[in-house]
């Protein structure tokens, strides 16, 4: 059974968040909502999100993808932690998926993942960023990083991503049980 990570910090974006857990659970993946800290977080649209763990928790577990939901001061919060920094650069060197919606790619590029490589943000991220081959699409994949636009994408995304994870079936199957 493949594994993904999702981490949340105080004022992620919830919709994203649960969107992406919701849909990789019923596509049958394991998904492990971690906080940056034990016990209910509060979202950006205050929101108490109670995470299935804390980061700490998990760091010594081998997951298949981890995944950064965006939102703000979330973001700022995932790239200001260094055992997200850590996480996210011993994931790429070990070629595991990576996904980032809305203002999280930017905690990507802080991780210097995004250099040379196509990837989409919510709009007026990473447009100073020269080195991110900017794309206005609401998935984008390039190789192991997949990055999605913001809320509104966010089914778009999760379904991007359990395609990637468990095959084209599965999303078909899961999508068609949505009535999108």
């Amino acid at each position: 059974m493949k594994s993904v990570l999702v981490l949340f910090a105080e004022g992620s974006e919830e919709l994203e968040a649960v969107t992406i857990v919701n849909i990789l659970r019923r596509a049958g993946v394991a998904v492990t909502l971690a906080g940056l800290h034990k016990g209910p977080l509060s979202g950006a649209r205050n929101i108490a999100i109670l995470p299935d763990a804390s980061i700490e928790e998990v760091l010594h577990r081998d997951f298949d993808m981890v995944v950064l939901p965006g939102g703000q001061p979330g973001t700022d919060h995932l790239k200001t932690d260094p055992r997200v920094m850590a996480l996210l650069k011993r994931m790429a060197q070990a070629g595991k998926l990576i996904g980032a919606i809305c203002a999280a790619p930017t905690v990507l590029a802080e991780a210097g993942l995004l250099s040379g490589r196509q990837a989409t943000c919510y709009p007026g991220y990473l447009k100073d960023d020269p080195t991110v081959n900017l794309k206005s699409s609401a998935v984008v994949e390039d190789g192991q990083i997949i990055t999605s636009r913001g809320p509104g994408t966010a089914m778009d995304f999760a379904l991007h991503l359990a395609e990637r994870l468990v095959g084209p079936e599965v999303r078909l199957r899961v999508e068609a049980s949505l009535v999108r």
